[in-house]
């Protein structure tokens, strides 16, 4: 290949390389905002998902809130329970005391009591007679005793009712507590689910672009290499070009140099001066001519 053959051939070189660069260049171009969109994307996507775990911590942390409230109010429920269980038993024995209740008047009945127990105090009875006052006080006082029975029942229901004040009161609390935070757990678990939502979108989005980059990028691989490939053939035509150049630039002087010294010969073969640059030059003729001798 001549000199201006591969001067020729490099000039294609470039023409080829300038539009594959262009191609490349563009191509990159197009890409540039999707990588950016995609980065952008992907730190959403960070951010959410921070913002969910958080929102999933509150709402772990509310929910064993409304367990051990549940627990607390279970147990209030389970005394109270009990505690009715007892008033019940203590009602259903004032039914039955109530059914064996004398039909006479109680204060007519504890007027009587305490007369005849005044009047055996007080009077000088024969012996029949305070045995059967005797009788009846006994017999009042069976009968009286029923009435007894039913206000033991009655003040123990009443403390029993004492009783469950605090447990209902806590029961209640305790309902009202864990109904707050369950409703705030769920307003959260709303909300974390709204941004697992927005989260899946963003990171297909951001997939999406990745994958248009990826296949952006292999589509420009093949230009890289041709690039590539052509940079190399550029540089060996143009280290041939130069090395061609050198020699005839060595050749030229050679040549001109020939020329010179064969003129200083003839210069001193007629007699005339010459100059320090032609001396110098047939100096190094002969000097040459010795050594290639030797």
């Amino acid at each position: 290949m001549t000199p201006e053959d591969k001067t020729g051939e490099i000039a294609r070189i470039n023409s080829e390389l300038s539009a594959l660069r262009e191609q490349a260049n563009s191509a990159g171009a197009d890409t540039k905002g999707q990588v950016e969109k995609r980065d952008k994307l992907n730190e959403k996507f960070k951010k959410l998902r921070q913002e969910i775990r958080e929102l999933k911590n509150e709402r772990d942390n509310l929910n064993e809130k409304v367990k051990t409230l549940k627990q607390q109010r279970d147990e209030a429920r389970v005394k109270i329970k009990a505690h009715i269980e007892q008033i019940k038993a203590h009602n259903e024995r004032i039914s039955d005391l109530k059914k064996k209740a004398p039909r006479e008047n109680r204060r007519e009945m504890r007027k009587e009591f305490d007369d005849i127990e005044w009047k055996i105090q007080t009077t000088s009875l024969d012996m029949q007679e305070e045995k059967r006052l005797m009788e009846r006080v006994k017999q009042l006082e069976t009968q009286l005793s029923v009435y007894k029975k039913i206000n033991q029942h009655i003040k123990a229901i009443a403390e029993l009712r004492k009783a469950l004040e605090p447990f209902e009161a806590d029961a209640e609390a305790a309902h009202k507590e864990l109904t707050d935070i369950a409703e705030r757990s769920q307003d959260i678990h709303v909300k974390m689910m709204g941004k697992i939502e927005e989260s899946k979108e963003v990171k297909a989005e951001a997939d999406s672009l990745h994958g248009a980059y990826v296949q952006v990028r292999e589509q420009v691989r093949p230009l890289r290499e041709e690039i590539k490939r052509l940079m190399e053939q550029k540089r060996k035509l143009q280290a041939s070009v130069r090395e061609e150049d050198a020699k005839r630039k060595k050749s030229a002087e050679q040549e001109l140099k020939e020329k010179l010294g064969s003129q200083a010969k003839d210069k001193l073969a007629r007699g005339e001066k010459v100059s320090w640059d032609e001396f110098r030059m047939l100096a190094d003729d002969e000097s040459a001519d010795s050594e290639a001798q030797d």
